[in-house]
């Protein structure tokens, strides 16, 4: 990084003598043929990112399916179409996100396969929480609703949104009172070990080694910081983690008693 850094440097002190060379229209010349050239540049780049933007889209958009189609009957209890592209888009959202095509052959299986069991595991888990007994009150769903609503800055733009996603007013609250009952059952019912300060020490040590195992490989290594400084952000993946794992031990307890028929 400080060779390049040196060497753009002494690009600019060599353009700078250049300039000291030339009258002022010349100079006001190069500049104005330099911004032009430049603002090309950006135009053509940012037409060919919109290009492979649209093209990607097309490609995530053929993993569509019908979305009046069942792709799974879990105890008696039909999974939409609709549902299995809104849950398609976060799978497909994760691949990307680390770097991975979603749309080539092998990743379009595991998208798939990765798809249709969160929409079984989903499924099962709000049966759970419904048989317990949870319940999402009027009061409830309304404040989750507001919450909602706060995202936009305009009752109208909050409407093209929920139109954007195929959904009414009434089936939105109807989510948000899923999501409710969802959230108070993994709250009470899904108990998790407590993360340990041995956890906490044993991830943060590993992430050092990794560090350093890149700054080995010729890559920068940044530098560490204090284990104190990112100790609580360190518990709380540790958490999520750990709650992640109880959720896919409890999802297949439920699969063992359960009817579950897959129609993708």
């Amino acid at each position: 990084m400080k060779k390049l850094m040196y060497t753009l440097l002494i690009g600019v002190i060599a353009a700078a003598l250049t300039a000291c060379g030339s009258n002022d229209d010349a100079k006001q010349s190069k500049s104005d043929d330099q911004k032009t050239a430049q603002t090309e540049k950006q135009k053509e780049a940012q037409e060919k990112q919109e290009k492979q933007a649209k093209e990607m889209q097309k490609k995530l958009d053929k993993q569509k399916v019908d979305e009046k189609k069942t792709v799974a009957v879990v105890n008696g209890k039909k999974v939409s179409g609709e549902e299995y592209n809104a849950a398609l888009a976060t799978s497909q959202n994760q691949y990307q996100q680390i770097g991975q095509d979603p749309t080539s052959k092998e990743a379009a299986k595991q998208v798939k396969q990765q798809t249709i069991d969160n929409l079984v595991g989903q499924t099962l888990l709000l049966q759970e929480a419904e048989n317990k007994g949870y319940k999402a009150t009027d009061e409830e769903v309304n404040k989750k609703l507001k919450e909602t609503k706060k995202q936009f800055k305009t009752d109208k733009q909050f409407k093209a949104a929920l139109k954007d996603a195929g959904l009414t007013q009434s089936q939105l609250k109807s989510e948000l009172a899923d999501s409710i009952k969802y959230q108070q059952y993994v709250d009470k019912d899904i108990q998790t070990p407590e993360v340990t300060d041995k956890e906490i020490q044993d991830y943060y040590d590993q992430f050092a080694k990794q560090s350093q195992s890149q700054a080995s490989g010729g890559k920068e290594q940044s530098q560490m910081p204090k284990l104190e400084d990112v100790k609580p952000q360190i518990k709380q993946q540790l958490e999520q983690q750990k709650k992640q794992e109880a959720l896919e031990k409890k999802v297949e307890e439920l699969k063992k008693n359960a009817k579950v028929e897959v129609k993708l």
